[in-house]
């Protein structure tokens, strides 16, 4: 049987969705599951790794069966992942130790806290080009190893593993406790804190700073390489490919060139800027990442502004306050007024992300008047998003000596024409969104296909993006100006709002 189609699996932070392309990048079948969400404390979020896994055996086999085909049919299958999200799981039995805890958890903030008063602090950011912050995996693990009783001594023998999302899926594809193969790529790698950015290997520096064990460690492997074989949910199916979700979408967005950018929008929103062969060090508050590695070619770097909350600030407007009852309405309410009638809503619900930085940092909504309505509060939400996004391109043009002429923009909320109107007016750049707006699971399904042979190069690839859509700037300077202060102002309001003292 000829292998006809790629499989990719995106394991996000509300769902898992399974999607089969085929040659020319089109989708061919989807399934998706969503899983639970679990708030145990305030500023506590965990995912069950099993019932994750317990998805994946579900909807991997039906999206097979709804492009009627077998597994013989598959040339391989590519992961793209939630990063950051921290599992740790017994190597004999295969049971996740405690719940995953997902990337926007706070509970390290005191931890992180005093990390950073540590004289030698300074090291982390030198070696993995990350800030010391809650978001990555490093402190997480640390905590839940002072946390669990006898849970370092398991680490130290190596009976507990550590992976993000993507490994632990590797891992129970390849066999589990049954020869279960223990990697994580270069992407996630270097969103743990843990990898020395220059040469992409775990560094016994950070491990030290941490308190992390060796032993607990998936190898690194670059990015589209084959891992191993399936022996569940598509078995005999090749593993050829893994990136963090974010690094998915560059690659799905074929920002293959120094200068090109995506932006995902997604529950957070991610900026990636293509920097070629060297990383660049951020002096204005953005990470310094690996974007992909393909094979035994050298890596290629990314500039990365990560923004905490924008479709979650939606969400929030629909689930929370219950103002509106899907998502999609909130363009409409927010066309019912003509501006935000002088309302800016900061969405710092778990802190500020990049370019600031601030884990005590709270939201707020500013400029309240009796003549705000729902309407203005929906423009507030959506205004928000494009706000942030432009912090985030400042300071990425500041770092790169680069002008981002071209945002390419991808997820959910590229949907919302008035918010992607507004992204190319705040920006005064022009917003282009692909056919394919699943680009996460697509720059997953090119990684695995490039390994496998299945698509020949990267030029290839390029052949098959096609832009769907462009949103011009049309806005007024000053106006942008005047509007761009005020929310900077508003900025201002959420921080030292939560006290380092308080748990």
């Amino acid at each position: 049987m000829a292998e006809r189609y790629v499989m990719s699996i995106d394991q996000g932070t509300t769902s898992t969705r399974c999607i089969l392309f085929d040659h020319g990048g089109r989708l061919v079948s989807v399934t998706q599951r969503e899983h639970k969400q679990h708030f145990p404390r305030p500023g506590w979020v965990e995912h069950d790794a099993t019932e994750i896994w317990r998805n994946l055996e579900q909807i991997g086999p039906k999206a097979l069966a709804q492009a009627g085909i077998g597994s013989g049919e598959v040339a391989a299958v590519g992961i793209a992942n939630q990063r950051e999200t921290t599992v740790l799981w017994d190597r004999h039995t295969g049971i996740p130790v405690t719940r995953a805890v997902v990337w926007q958890d706070t509970r390290t903030d005191m931890l992180v806290e005093e990390l950073a008063r540590r004289p030698d602090a300074y090291i982390v950011e030198d070696l993995c080009g990350l800030h010391l912050a809650t978001y990555f995996s490093a402190p997480t693990i640390r905590w839940l190893l002072d946390h669990t009783p006898g849970l370092r001594e398991r680490a130290d023998r190596g009976d507990v593993l550590f992976g993000t999302m993507e490994s632990w899926l590797i891992w129970k594809l390849t066999g589990g406790p049954d020869g279960g193969v223990h990697v994580t790529d270069v992407t996630n790698a270097s969103r743990t804190l843990l990898m020395n950015i220059n040469n992409l290997s775990w560094d016994d520096t950070l491990l030290d700073f941490f308190g992390v064990p060796r032993a607990m460690l998936p190898e690194i492997r670059p990015s589209a390489q084959t891992y191993g074989v399936a022996t569940r949910v598509m078995p005999g199916v090749r593993i050829a490919a893994a990136l963090g979700d974010q690094q998915a979408a560059l690659f799905g967005q074929t920002c293959f060139a120094v200068g090109e950018a995506k932006c995902t929008y997604g529950t957070g929103s991610f900026l990636l800027l293509n920097t070629g062969h060297e990383p660049i060090r951020s002096t204005h508050g953005l990470l310094t990442t690996v974007g992909y590695q393909i094979g035994d070619e050298p890596a290629v770097y990314a500039m990365e502004g990560s923004i905490a909350v924008t479709g979650a600030l939606v969400q929030w407007f629909r689930d929370g306050l219950g103002l509106i009852g899907t998502a999609p309405e909130i363009e409409t309410m927010a066309r019912s007024v003509g501006d935000n009638g002088g309302c800016y809503i900061v969405p710092a619900f778990s802190g500020l992300f990049a370019p600031h930085w601030r884990s005590e940092a709270r939201g707020i909504i500013v400029g309240l008047t009796s003549y705000i309505t729902k309407g203005h509060l929906a423009r507030a939400v959506l205004e928000a998003t494009g706000w942030q996004t432009r912090e985030v391109v400042d300071a990425m043009n500041a770092d790169s000596g680069l002008d981002l002429r071209t945002l390419n923009v991808d997820g959910g909320m590229t949907a919302n024409n008035l918010l992607m109107q507004f992204i190319a007016d705040v920006l005064n750049v022009p917003v282009v969104r692909p056919m394919v707006a699943e680009t996460v699971s697509l720059g997953a399904a090119y990684a695995a296909g490039l390994a496998v042979g299945y698509w020949p190069d990267l030029e290839g690839l390029r052949r098959n993006w096609h832009r769907a859509a462009q949103w011009l700037p049309a806005m007024d300077p000053a106006l942008r100006a005047r509007e761009y202060d005020n929310w900077q102002r508003a900025v201002e309001r959420t921080f030292d709002w939560i006290k380092p003292h308080e748990e």
